[in-house]
């Protein structure tokens, strides 16, 4: 299965002759976009003409059958071929008008008169009445195809993604490769600095101190240093979770929320084995890690 992103663009259009005797030659065209970027769950906008409102739950129906998160919003409309153009308005639509006015006004004096632009608007509305049927049944056909390339555009951000975090894990495995032999060499140093110091102590205590109980002090404190600093543990469980996310990423689907939680183990484990960093080396190590991770993050963010 794919992996996908939350973010995509789609378009679709249908053209159709306009409804009228005084429209021939004329067409109309039903547009419709979708637009989608990341979000927690899946968040529906719709932003439809008046005549397709009644659309809307169809709408909505699909998009939630076929998308699990994402900010989605959908835009449909109907415009003229030929946005310049005004039809005249039938007379009959401007003396409905007309009468209308009259009787809204015997009842509520204070109404503002129409305008001419509301009087081109309603008659153009009223004029598209016979292609409305027309749009409710080309709308839902024309609303899949829309989906179809928004999941595949999806889908080719989703592998570019994938692709990414595969690089970065690739690098995060490599990071945990140089951390490992630097501990037996630190805990090696301390235990000669250790030795070192007690025998000073030693010659300066005139033979106060046993050798013996000496050598065994410096071998704790050796021990009880190895054992603040070894990052064994921590680069065990960041590999465990570096493994799951490669996992998750051959896998696919709804993928997202489960990234995002392990991508935040990593980052504790980084901060971990910083915390316990005793050398120059692994406290670079440490950064560097906490930056891909970062990076990891920033990209996890879009996963679906």
């Amino acid at each position: 299965m794919a992996v996908y992103s939350m973010t995509g663009y789609a378009s679709a259009q249908h053209t159709a002759p306009s409804a009228g005797s005084d429209a021939e030659g004329r067409h109309r065209r039903l547009g419709l976009e979708i637009r989608s970027v990341n979000s927690r769950f899946l968040d529906l906008s719709f932003r439809l003409s008046d005549e397709l409102r009644a659309q809307e739950p169809a709408l909505r129906s699909l998009l939630t059958g076929r998308l699990k998160r994402g900010k989605v919003e959908v835009r449909a409309f109907i415009e003229s071929d030929d946005a310049g153009a005004l039809p005249d308005p039938a007379p009959r639509l401007l003396q409905r008008l007309n009468s209308l006015q009259d009787a809204v006004r015997a009842w509520l004096p204070q109404a503002a008169p129409l305008t001419v632009a509301d009087a081109l608007r309603l008659c153009a509305g009223a004029g598209a009445g016979g292609a409305a049927e027309d749009w409710d049944a080309v709308l839902p056909a024309l609303a899949q195809d829309a989906l179809d390339d928004l999941l595949l555009a999806r889908e080719r951000e989703g592998k570019r993604l994938a692709t990414m975090l595969q690089d970065r894990l690739s690098q995060l495995r490599a990071l945990a490769r140089q951390a490992v032999p630097l501990v037996p060499q630190l805990v090696e140093q301390q235990r000669q600095r250790f030795m070192e110091r007690w025998k000073e102590a030693m010659a300066l205590g005139e033979g106060a101190v046993a050798p013996e109980a000496a050598q065994d002090r410096a071998l704790s404190e050796a021990t009880a240093f190895a054992i603040r600093i070894d990052v064994a543990e921590e680069v065990t469980r960041l590999e465990s979770h570096l493994d799951e996310i490669e996992r998750l990423l051959k896998k696919g689907g709804e993928i997202g929320k489960r990234l995002d939680f392990l991508i935040q183990e990593l980052h504790r484990e980084a901060n971990t084995l910083g915390s316990k960093s005793a050398a120059l080396d692994l406290t670079r190590i440490s950064v560097d890690m906490k930056v891909l991770i970062e990076q990891m993050r920033e990209q996890v963010q879009n996963i679906e």
